[in-house]
């Protein structure tokens, strides 16, 4: 399976990457004397890409498969193959996240610290060692502070030769001007429902009928539309949230969806914590050969606050995501609910709940559901300005009721 067929209606996006990972096949061959091809123009290829797109659009599978690409040693190239064909070495280790040339840069965080991103500059400034692309991906661009933005930014105006810098990030505008002017910018489409669905059936092996409401209440989320697909705790937990615009009658009910709400996420986070946390926290304790009861070895003890530190946001960043996904199946519940006030003939993203959408619709005119859409997305707001999650989602909830 080639590294593209993981990208779900982004042919426009495949097309350039592909262009330009022969491209940078054409320049590696031209380094050791090589003629290019017809056809391979070396000014495809670039020292630094930025992804952007909605979320769920596949911004980092898209980057990860061009970093395959440009580590491809297929012998088909040489007879005009593809670059990515999915099954050599190159492609194969970099797929694993264990090509001694790709650096992948994650956060479980909530940012990216300029310590870490001054360690990628350095290595960015060394050739790579197996002869093809050093690159690095940054799969959150937009969690870089602004020293670390500083410090990429250094990066990417004084580039390596051979060192390929991939950046994603939700928007243009999540990303420093000076970084993304000396980028070339692709932006992923929200994929079709019917392909996300066709995806779910071809990979996952899911009946048709709940792949195509997955798809649908995924909202072009692929990765969101295959939990829903697969998962039965991620069906559960959507149907508890969109039960929320049944429930806000009266002020108790709005209280007290909006406390299961929280603790939902919260629940999550703490899961999350009991299976990784102590994993990471026994990994380290090896790394330093503490033995159980016995004296703790020099050195360790910082390393254990330091990583009870990143755990601690790893928590935070998890709940604040679980409060988000909530948010969105509301966005896209009260979407439905306008598009049936209006009378629009468009697929519903929630056509599993038809009954309580049809229900929330007779019960008051678009002007409210305007409202109560505006109302979400003040939540989400709030919680971007580190608002106390509960505070914000009763501030929500109160607003839906009201209308």
């Amino acid at each position: 399976m080639a590294v593209w067929d993981d990208l779900v209606g982004q042919e426009r996006v495949v097309e350039q990457l592909t262009a330009a990972a022969r491209a940078a096949g054409a320049i590696i061959g031209a380094g050791r004397g090589a003629q290019p091809a017809a056809g391979q123009n070396a000014s495809l290829m670039t020292h630094a890409w930025l992804f952007t797109g909605p979320p769920g659009a596949g911004q980092t599978t898209a980057a990860r498969a061009f970093a395959a690409s440009l580590q491809c040693t297929s012998p088909d190239l040489a007879l005009g193959g593809t670059p990515g064909c999915g099954f050599c070495d190159g492609c194969h280790t970099v797929l694993a996240g264990s090509h001694a040339d790709v650096k992948y840069v994650r956060t479980d965080g909530l940012s990216i610290g300029v310590g870490d991103m001054r360690d990628l500059v350095l290595r960015a400034s060394s050739y790579p060692t197996g002869g093809r692309w050093s690159v690095i991906l940054v799969d959150a661009a937009h969690r870089l502070t602004e020293a670390a933005a500083n410090a990429l930014l250094k990066g990417v105006e004084e580039p390596s030769p051979r060192t390929v810098w991939l950046l994603c990030a939700p928007s243009v505008q999540d990303v420093l001007p000076t970084i993304r002017s000396r980028c070339r910018l692709l932006v992923l489409r929200t994929p079709a429902a019917e392909a996300v669905a066709d995806m779910l059936v071809r990979r996952d092996g899911v009946e048709p009928h709940t792949a195509r409401l997955a798809a649908l209440a995924g909202q072009g989320d692929i990765e969101r539309s295959r939990r829903l697909a697969v998962d039965d705790q991620a069906r559960s937990r959507r149907t508890e949230v969109l039960r929320i615009p049944l429930e806000v009658g009266d002020i108790g009910g709005c209280l007290a969806a909006a406390q299961r709400l929280v603790d939902t996420a919260k629940a999550d986070a703490e899961a999350l914590a009991e299976t990784q946390d102590a994993k990471e926290t026994d990994d380290l304790k090896a790394a330093y050969g503490a033995s159980e009861g016995g004296k703790a070895p020099r050195g360790m003890a910082g390393a254990v606050k330091e990583l009870e530190k990143r755990q601690k946001s790893r928590a935070t960043r998890t709940r604040r995501e679980t409060l988000g996904v909530a948010l969105l199946d509301l966005l896209g519940f009260y979407r439905d609910v306008l598009a049936l006030q209006l009378g629009s003939t468009g697929a519903l993203a929630n056509e599993d709940q038809r009954q309580a959408l049809d229900r929330v619709a007779q019960a008051g005119p678009p002007e409210s559901t305007l409202r109560r859409i505006e109302a979400v997305l003040a939540c989400r707001e709030a919680l971007d300005r580190n608002v106390d999650p509960l505070l914000a989602v009763e501030a929500m909830t109160v607003a839906l009721r009201a209308g």
